[in-house]
């Protein structure tokens, strides 16, 4: 088999990413038909297609999934070794991926992506927000680089780091009942309607174990994201578990209400997943470093 050229490495990888040939080319600046026919060469190469061809999308198949990882890998190294012929001094350059749960995306993107974006700005940031069993399996399927998730991730090809602390809220419209009484307890409860995130959310699993502690209400909407839900309780809806972080503009303005809830332990720990198997080059390994001194 001929040598792999690095182009023929970076068309895959940005195709993988990207999902078109169309996408990785203005990606990477090169004509579509360059970059077409740099994936066909490898692929011919290789003697085995790397992506299924789905009315006009291309999917990574197995071989495709099981070369990607070492593909990035080698682009990596070779960046690297660049930068080690240089004598170390040029700044970091590449990309790296980064999938956050709903909370982490909306509302601590800045302290998640900014330190490292001031201090390598020569890196490329891309960003994916879902919740985090599906940012859990976007590590899991090298689809993205790191992944910082609200919820715990026990699978154990993940290594995961803990980040920071965060903590749930029991939240009402000004004007519910439970607002006006300075102290609740569990019976308080009963019969509420809530307000929840959809299944796989971390928000959605503090949230059920809550409630498991309290009398049976009814759930009346699932939601997929904070903000929504946030709004569906300031209409009256009903009553919700939500980050602190999410609410508290909402809570300052008198649009929401925090209601005291001592007896729920509404705690939990964000935390970063990275692939055991995932090569730590120079610029996954400055990432960590920098989230990790936040």
């Amino acid at each position: 088999m001929q040598s792999v050229s690095p182009r023929q490495l970076d068309v895959f990888v940005a195709v993988a990413t990207m999902g078109s040939v169309r996408s990785a080319a203005e990606r990477l600046f090169l004509s579509q038909p360059a970059a077409s026919m740099a994936l066909g060469e490898l692929e011919r190469q290789i003697g085995a297609p790397l992506f299924d061809r789905e009315r006009g999308r291309l999917r990574l198949n197995d071989r495709g999934r099981d070369l990607l990882p070492l593909a990035r890998e080698l682009i990596e190294r070779h960046a690297e070794f660049g930068r080690r012929a240089r004598g170390g001094t040029a700044g970091l350059t590449g990309e790296i991926g980064v999938g956050a749960s709903n909370t982490i995306g909306n509302y601590l993107v800045g302290d998640l992506l900014g330190p490292f974006a001031t201090a390598w700005p020569g890196v490329s940031l891309r960003l994916g927000v879902a919740n985090t069993s599906r940012i859990a399996q976007g590590v899991l399927d090298h689809d993205f680089d790191v992944g910082c998730v609200e919820g715990p991730v026990t699978h154990p090809a993940l290594e995961v780091r803990p980040w920071r602390d965060d903590r749930l809220v029991v939240c009402a419209r000004p004007g519910h009942p439970l607002a006006a009484r300075k102290r609740l307890r569990r019976e308080d409860f009963a019969n509420e309607r809530w307000v929840l995130r959809e299944r796989g959310s971390a928000t959605r699993s503090l949230s059920e174990r809550a409630l498991a502690e309290l009398p049976e209400g009814r759930t009346v909407l699932e939601l997929d994201q904070s903000e929504a839900i946030k709004q569906a309780v300031i209409a009256g809806l009903g009553i919700a578990c939500l980050p602190e972080v999410a609410v508290t503009d909402a809570v300052q303005t008198g649009r929401l209400a925090v209601l005291p809830t001592p007896f729920l332990d509404l705690r939990r720990t964000l935390s970063l997943l990275v692939h055991r198997q995932r090569y730590r080059g120079a610029v996954l390994e400055a990432f960590l470093a920098t989230v990790a001194s936040r």
